[in-house]
């Protein structure tokens, strides 16, 4: 991977100045390299990872398995485009195995999603069937560790 895009992956908060020194370039070279990066459309943006447990945010996160039956001539694409144009879908991939797509769906609560699913997204023209899972804890998310220090709360056991 480009070492500018690794740079960016990692900590999209750098200044220009210091990605600069990092990479031996001049601040203007990368200004102008990730102007072009964001121009062609590799770079679709810059995100906060945040741990909503901590920000007491009181919402949940399903991932939606969804099994359906594409068009012919479309492929997956046809039905794909229409799940990704729903408000609530924050992320929607192609999978191999027993579900065709995986959808994320973030910051809602059980009853926002119960609802997505059976009023919006099971009644969608291809669609067969759907499994929804929700996330209970998250440990680790795009490379970031979430508990501070593992804690064995499992207790002693004595066998004597």
């Amino acid at each position: 991977m480009n070492k500018l895009l690794k740079i960016l992956e990692n900590n999209a908060r750098l200044t220009n100045k210091e990605i600069a020194v990092m990479l031996d370039k001049s601040e203007k070279e990368v200004e102008k390299d990730i102007k072009l990066l964001e121009d062609t459309g590799i770079l679709r943006g810059y995100k906060a990872i945040i741990d909503k447990d901590k920000a007491e945010v009181e919402t949940v996160t399903a991932l939606i398995e969804i099994k359906v039956q594409p068009k012919y001539g479309h492929g997956f694409n046809d039905v794909a485009n229409r799940i990704s144009q729903l408000e609530e879908v924050e992320s929607i991939y192609l999978m191999s195995g027993g579900f065709d797509f995986a959808v994320m769906v973030n910051d809602k609560s059980f009853q926002e999603v119960a609802m997505f699913v059976a009023n919006r997204l099971s009644p969608l023209e291809g669609v067969v069937s759907t499994a929804t899972h929700f996330i209970l804890k998250r440990y680790k998310e795009q490379g970031v560790i979430f508990s501070d220090e593992f804690k064995d709360d499992r207790g002693i056991v004595s066998l004597c």
